[in-house]
């Protein structure tokens, strides 16, 4: 650790710079999700993580930048899961339904996710469109559906001509408006999207959804 990360730290304690940063990032994540951009402090971030502002900024580089890297590891666990999602073996079918599981499950596991990308969506995406890492995450998640496309099509199971940015729209907001809606939804509908007791029954109706979509013949032109 550097003398100006020494020097930066509350009590003179030296700490690793990586779980400090870490550790910055999960209470960061938390207080952006709860009181959204504007509201966000960095002062508290601060001291609920028992480090100093200055420190943040020394990592960070101010509030915007934080706000950005919050981004970043948040669409970064996600893109690893699906990264890593073992579908080769599967038939077509089977693979986009596990895909399309795979964001339902991660989604209701994440709602500081749904919040973050709520409140992005709120300030424009000007946050993911200024990071370059950002704007390169998009491009593996995609990589994963046009491959189960392809073989899908490949194999007559599926209908050609499905666009993978499409498919990926359809999932994720059935995923999204499940989490992001639980409230107003169970207000005015009585339901809760989120009940562990249905929670089957939706990923079940999520393939069915997709599938439908897949094998569903189209008019030419």
């Amino acid at each position: 650790m550097t003398s100006v990360e020494e020097s930066l730290q509350p009590g003179g304690r030296v700490r690793d710079a990586a779980r400090t940063k870490a550790e910055i990032l999960d209470v960061a994540t938390q207080e952006f999700a709860r009181a959204g951009y504007d509201g966000a402090r960095v002062d508290e971030i601060a001291a609920r993580t028992r480090t100093t502002k200055r420190m943040i900024y020394y990592y960070f580089g101010g509030k915007e930048q934080l706000f950005t890297s919050v981004l970043e590891r948040a669409y970064g666990v996600i893109r690893e899961a699906e990264q890593g999602l073992d579908v080769e073996h599967l038939d077509p079918v089977a693979a986009i339904r596990r895909l399309a599981e795979l964001t339902l499950d991660h989604h209701e596991q994440h709602p500081d996710f749904i919040r973050l990308v709520s409140i992005e969506n709120i300030h424009g995406a000007e946050h993911i469109a200024a990071s370059e890492k950002l704007g390169r995450m998009g491009s593996p998640a995609l990589d994963v559906i046009r491959r189960i496309l392809a073989a899908g099509q490949e194999s007559g199971l599926f209908t050609a001509g499905v666009d993978a940015v499409d498919l990926h729209a359809m999932i994720s907001s059935f995923c999204f408006f499940r989490v992001a809606n639980r409230h107003t939804f169970g207000a005015l509908f009585g339901r809760d999207l989120v009940d562990p007791g249905r929670r089957e029954h939706y990923r079940a109706m999520l393939g069915d959804m997709v599938i439908a979509y897949l094998t569903a013949e189209r008019a030419d032109g």
